[in-house]
């Protein structure tokens, strides 16, 4: 007995023990173990919002997201007879819609009830107007709940215009860490794109998924507002074909073309193309932007405009170039005219683009005090980025006195081009400061955020220096880009059109030119300006690298015809506003029409007037006043009315008049 009650003891000690527990988790832990279980079977996902669209200038779709929606069923929330009584009807209206047969449907929703699969992929990324249509088919329409259907949503980012500038628009993605990466005008204007992201209860079923738990979402998602770019799809689509053609000509490894609005400072077009393995070409990288490089010639504009502010030089100034060979030290200048220019002014020097007038130029102008000649260059912002918004802008490198890498040679070769690296954006920006009589304007790639008709933000013209340099030098330099394509010894003579004006540089610079290996070297062709020379609306630069030196390789050959081309093109498509004398004989004639007018108008009819011989216009106002209704066949004068005029007015409800 002793035992027995000793087991019972135990026993009713291990029962209290039980209840004990139970209450603890009811009382104290229930709202834990509760949390836990429905933590495993149920959870909250994020619904990602519309992107807004991002447009061109004029209204056109740049990216535009789409809802793609995917269609499962869920077998077992359906009773025995909504299945038997539904099916065929469902797979029917399926077939109708998706394509497939109707057995096709029957059997994979037979197969599913079998299996008792509560996750059947029934059509996958069809359209809006698809998921309305199948959101009302027989079984569907009964719900989650009752006609087992599942839908999930999801967001893709479409380019209408295809590959056409697609580096530019860009991209904005995020990792499973929450990272984001931003390329072009996607990444850049992500925070006015992306929207709020919403809610959303799913529950969890068999094989770890996960179904929406009804129709309705615990928070709406908040779609991006729409961004209106400066881009315009004409221009672009110029740009676009001009630089694509000259590259597969020159058998070129990349390249870029931007078009920028002078005044503005709106970029108006950029486009860039790199090589693939099997030679086509497509937009891979931002050259524009992100590529620093050494500009060769074109750089000869930056160091003319601050030889002509320090007064260090006039353009009348007179150098020898020695035969085109200038030896500086343990180096060598040389021109790509074989036997140099002799002596030349300063002006001609930057129309032939000499290299030795102006390694001399600036060495002998400036060796006594290098200082001077970086600090001008500094001045006039070049060894600054622009501060743009799109990520990934190259650093300019605007060596200075007692830095690493500066020479005795350092002025010397700067002069030229090399020892300096600035991104074709930025030399465009140089150049379109020069256009605009010595204003810089930061390039602007957005015109204004908006919610359907409503301006949420609006991008102004930002200036980054009023004066960069006198008005006297830029109107002195301006005058000598024009020559550069006017006059016949001008580097770029060859683009010269006597139907509208262009102004610019060419420009030649060496790659690997370190290598003593000949195969190893090779160029960047360059042409920077703006157009028309006389009053400048566009300024554009043109970048192509490395193209085969057995085609050609100098700026003038193989970048300045992409300039002509785009700056012919966009002058052909530019309205032309002229002033019309209107003769006086005119504006008699439509006197006396209004007089007749008038005096037709003013009378109090009872009966129909007569209108032949009037306008179109006079006679429906007459009319319709008189409270006829009228109809019009063709456009100019009344030639005939279907109601005889003198008929009573009471007895007309609608006239015919017709116009010749």
């Amino acid at each position: 007995m002793t035992r027995l009650y000793l087991v019972a003891a135990c026993l009713f000690l291990f029962a209290v023990a039980v209840m004990v527990k139970l209450v603890t988790i009811q009382t104290v832990d229930g709202e834990k173990y509760k949390g836990l279980a429905l933590k495993r079977t149920e959870k909250l996902f994020t619904i990602a919002p519309n992107r807004g669209n991002l447009y061109s200038d004029d209204g056109s779709l740049l990216a535009t997201s789409v809802s793609r929606y995917t269609i499962r069923f869920d077998a077992m929330t359906v009773s025995n007879d909504d299945f038997r009584e539904n099916l065929a009807p469902l797979c029917d209206s399926l077939a109708a819609l998706l394509g497939n047969s109707p057995s096709h449907y029957q059997q994979l929703l037979r197969k599913a009830r079998e299996n008792k699969d509560r996750y059947a992929l029934v059509a996958r990324n069809i359209d809006y107007s698809d998921y309305i249509a199948v959101k009302s088919f027989p079984l569907f329409r009964k719900g989650p709940n009752k006609g087992g259907i599942i839908i999930e949503q999801k967001t893709v980012r479409e380019h209408p215009l295809g590959k056409i500038a697609e580096r530019s628009v860009g991209y904005e993605r995020v990792d499973e860490n929450g990272y984001y990466t931003r390329v072009g005008l996607e990444g850049a204007f992500g925070q006015y794109l992306r929207g709020v992201e919403g809610k959303r209860l799913k529950q969890k079923i068999a094989k770890g998924q996960w179904k929406p738990l009804g129709y309705d979402n615990i928070v709406e998602p908040k779609d991006g507002y729409d961004v209106y770019s400066t881009i315009d799809i004409n221009i672009q689509d110029i740009a676009h074909h001009a630089l694509l053609g000259q590259l597969e000509h020159y058998k070129a490894e990349h390249g870029c073309v931007i078009v920028m609005e002078t005044k503005t400072g709106a970029i108006k077009a950029i486009s860039n193309l790199g090589r693939t393995s099997d030679g086509t070409y497509y937009e891979r990288l931002n050259y524009a932007i992100g590529e620093s490089h050494e500009p060769g010639s074109t750089f000869k504009l930056m160091s003319l405009v601050a030889a002509l502010e320090d007064q260090v030089i006039d353009t009348s100034t007179v150098i020898d170039t020695e035969k085109g060979l200038w030896r500086i030290y343990d180096r060598t200048v040389r021109d790509s005219k074989h036997g140099g220019y002799g002596k030349i002014s300063v002006a001609q020097a930057f129309e032939v683009s000499s290299n030795t007038a102006f390694a001399k130029m600036i060495h002998n102008g400036y060796k006594e005090n290098p200082e001077k000649y970086v600090n001008r260059l500094m001045s006039m912002n070049l060894h600054r980025q622009l501060g743009l918004p799109i990520k990934g802008e190259g650093q300019p490198i605007i060596r200075y006195p007692g830095e690493k890498g500066w020479s005795g040679i350092s002025l010397a070769w700067m002069s030229h081009g090399y020892e300096v690296a600035m991104t074709p954006l930025q030399v465009l920006t140089f150049y379109n400061a020069i256009a605009n009589d010595g204003e810089m304007i930061k390039p602007r790639l957005i015109d204004e955020v908006k919610e359907l008709d409503r301006t949420i933000y609006k991008f102004e013209k930002e200036v980054i220096d009023g004066s960069i340099c006198s008005k006297e030098t830029a109107a002195k330099v301006k005058d000598l880009m024009k020559k550069v394509v006017e006059n016949k010894r001008g580097t770029g003579h060859g683009l010269y059109s006597p139907n509208f004006s262009m102004a610019g540089k060419t420009g030649t610079a060496q790659k690997n030119y370190v290598s003593k290996d000949p195969d190893k070297l090779k160029y960047i062709s360059t042409f920077a300006g703006y157009f028309p020379a006389e009053e400048p609306k566009y300024s554009c630069i043109v970048v192509i690298h490395e193209p085969d030196k057995s085609v050609g390789y100098y700026g003038a050959d193989v970048s300045g015809p992409v300039f002509k081309s785009v700056a012919q093109k966009i002058y052909a498509n530019s309205p032309l506003t002229d002033e019309v004398d209107i003769p006086k004989m005119g504006i008699a004639q439509l006197d006396k029409e209004f007089e007749n007018y008038y005096t037709v108008a003013r009378n109090q009819y009872q009966k129909v007037p007569n209108v032949q011989g009037m306008s179109g216009m006079d006679a429906i106002s007459i009319l319709e006043n008189l409270g006829i209704e009228v109809e019009v066949k063709g456009n100019g004068k009344v030639k005939k009315q279907s109601v005889s005029h003198g008929t009573d007015i009471n007895k007309v409800d609608k006239i015919i008049l017709e116009l010749s």
